[in-house]
């Protein structure tokens, strides 16, 4: 399927020794050297401190930024490291100075917790919220898009890779329209950071939000934000401190000249070493070789399933990832995941209220989702797929 040496990857995650994982939407297994890398921190703290273990550490904790940078194609001074991805995109999109009457146009598949706080604004600020429609496919419509650009568009933001569906949206066609209009392009890449191939550049996006648990395979508690270099220095976030800014005298402050301007001073630095092995690890693999096998494997797992008579898939989009989003006639699937957990299988659940308009579009119910990576292996899909016959 590639030239990944998937018994040597499988040997390094331990994981795959206890479970039939599924879920690297959701959180993908670690690999036993992100593992060794939080817990000898964390042991080292143990012996000698905190601050110190900090300080003995410093060289490997700034590596980090180049890691994370290099995963990406950025800069390291580009990269702010937060707790989780939700904080991330949150720091840019409310740090815009957006004015009422302002339009934040989005897609109809975008995640919750983002269109959440684009209500948010709407009702506090004024702003004005438009969907972009899908095309036949299922993705955004970037025609559409582009026919709905007027002077009072503020802020394009997109998940890249939405939490169902399986579909792909052209975030990079969707970041020469928003170059060429000169609109700030905030992107949700948590689906994609570790599945595929990512290039800032390439994207063209000004902000790039991600997360380092799902398809990275890093620790929960790690996320990260790009801030495009030319604009860090125009932008102010909404929360500082003394680690974003110096206090440089008793009636003003600095701000940091890089993205660590939206950072703050205390950090989980095992788990940020932890997040740095994760991009590292990837990186080494290639993530053309990782995108090649999961997709594929993926596809086995849709073909899979489309030949049980009671399942119905729900993905759309011209082409799919590594996420398989199906039902079971008669089946509630919260049950369903339940059930195949307590045999040692992980999937989730895909809540209608996750991507309300898309599941209101498409007349969705709850969905079961599972999201193989690059270290399954084709006979735990045929496994899967025979569990999943014996439903309801």
């Amino acid at each position: 399927m590639t030239d990944l040496d998937i018994a040597r990857i499988r040997d390094e995650t331990p994981g795959v020794r206890q479970r039939l994982h599924l879920n690297s939407a959701g959180a993908g297994l670690m690999p036993d050297r992100v593992l060794s890398a939080i817990t000898d921190h964390l042991e080292l703290e143990a012996r000698i401190g905190g601050y110190e273990a900090a300080d003995a550490e410093s060289e490997r904790l700034e590596a980090v930024y180049g890691q994370i940078a290099t995963l990406i194609g950025a800069l390291p001074e580009e990269i702010a490291m937060v707790g989780n991805a939700t904080l991330a995109w949150d720091h840019a999109f409310y740090g815009l100075e957006l004015k009422p009457g302002d339009r934040i146009l989005t897609a109809e598949a975008e995640y919750a917790a983002n269109y959440i706080a684009f209500l948010q604004r709407a009702r506090r600020d004024g702003l004005i919220i438009d969907v972009v429609p899908s095309d036949d496919s299922g993705v955004l419509d970037t025609d559409a898009l582009e026919a709905m650009i007027d002077e009072r568009v503020g802020l394009i933001a997109m998940t890249w890779i939405p939490t169902n569906g399986g579909l792909v949206n052209p975030a990079e066609k969707i970041g020469e329209i928003a170059t060429r209009h000169g609109i700030p392009y905030l992107l949700d890449a948590c689906q994609a950071v570790g599945q595929i191939p990512v290039d800032v550049r390439a994207l063209g996006c000004d902000f790039l939000s991600a997360t380092g648990r799902k398809f990275l395979r890093g620790p929960r508690g790690t996320g990260f934000l790009y801030v495009r270099k030319a604009l860090i220095e125009t932008f102010e976030p909404v929360m500082i401190d003394m680690f974003s800014a110096e206090w440089v005298d008793r009636e003003s402050y600095s701000l940091r000249g890089d993205a660590r301007r939206f950072e703050t001073w205390e950090n989980p630095y095992a788990l940020r070493l932890g997040l740095g092995e994760a991009a590292r690890y990837a990186c080494s693999l290639g993530l053309s070789a990782i995108q090649k096998r999961a997709w594929a494997l993926t596809d086995r797992l849709r073909e899979a399933l489309d030949r049980i008579p009671k399942v119905t898939l729900r993905d759309t989009g011209r082409e799919q990832c590594a996420i398989a989003s199906f039902s079971i006639d008669g089946a509630d699937p919260t049950a369903v995941a339940a059930a195949l957990r307590s045999d040692g299988i992980n999937i989730s659940v895909s809540r209608r209220s996750s991507t309300r308009l898309d599941a209101e579009a498409r007349s969705l119910p709850d969905l079961l989702r599972a999201s193989p990576h690059y270290y399954n292996t084709e006979d735990e899909i045929d496994r899967f797929t025979q569990a999943i016959r014996r439903f309801p």
